[in-house]
């Protein structure tokens, strides 16, 4: 996937509901909390340029403040039809999110390193996306390894979960669970390949687990057992290894 932060209007329609809406409420944001607002950009479909048009997505944005606890509250709200989550962050709690790397690194990445500007003098939309693939550049694949551990020990205990309600019978609650466990597996693929997803669809789709059933999945989570032993630590463990980390 590409970096980037470019600015609002840049390969749409002017007629896009979504961008009309989203370019209303920075607007808004912007005229209310003058002193408070260091960036406003959107995330997911709109940033990357690629979205349908069709009024029934949603918009993410994301608020950039000076300070924590300024600014708008964070928010998920339709306005006129058009499904807006806001997100709002203090500037160096966003940067210092943007340099972890955790288990859930696969499905917060995009939001890092591919934006779309609505409001963005000085720049900082840029720093967020170099902080981050700095921080990438800089990790070490035991890093990923761990990451990807615990998201396979979340897969494999959804996975059991789901097996014991089917056998249960509690059909709808396994097929939640079932989901969570593709969910998971699909963040341990990302992790294991330093890949990234757009969102929870686009992993579970690009990483063939969007229609597995319960026994594709556990072979998935199997596999990827071998495969974080093979790189030095496998999943099942000793007390002490329990009590070391």
């Amino acid at each position: 996937m590409s970096a980037r932060s470019e600015p609002a209007g840049v390969g749409r329609g002017l007629d896009d509901r979504r961008w009309t809406v989203a370019e209303r409420v920075a607007e808004v944001i912007r005229r209310r909390f003058p002193a408070d607002v260091l960036a406003i950009a959107v995330h997911g479909p709109l940033a990357h340029g690629d979205d349908d048009g069709g009024g029934d997505g949603e918009v993410g944005m994301l608020v950039v403040t000076y300070r924590p606890g300024s600014g708008p509250p964070p928010a998920t709200r339709r306005v006129d039809g058009v499904l807006v989550d806001l997100t709002v962050a203090a500037a160096d709690d966003y940067l210092g999110q943007a340099r972890v790397l955790s288990p859930l690194w696969p499905l917060t990445a995009d939001r890092y390193v591919t934006t779309r500007s609505l409001y963005d003098p000085t720049g900082w939309l840029r720093t967020l996306r170099d902080e981050h693939l700095g921080r990438l550049a800089r990790a070490r694949p035991a890093e990923f390894s761990t990451a990807a551990r615990q998201a396979w020990y979340r897969g494999s205990a959804a996975h059991s979960r789901a097996a014991r309600l089917a056998e249960w019978y509690e059909t709808d609650q396994a097929l939640l669970m079932l989901g969570e466990a593709r969910l998971a597996a699909a963040t341990v693929t990302g992790l294991l390949g330093r890949t990234y997803f757009r969102d929870p669809g686009d992993a579970v789709r690009r990483t063939g687990l969007a229609g597995a059933d319960m026994t594709e999945v556990g072979a998935v989570l199997a596999r990827q057992a071998e495969e974080l032993a093979a790189r030095g630590r496998p999943v099942d463990g000793t007390i002490d290894d329990l009590l070391t980390g």
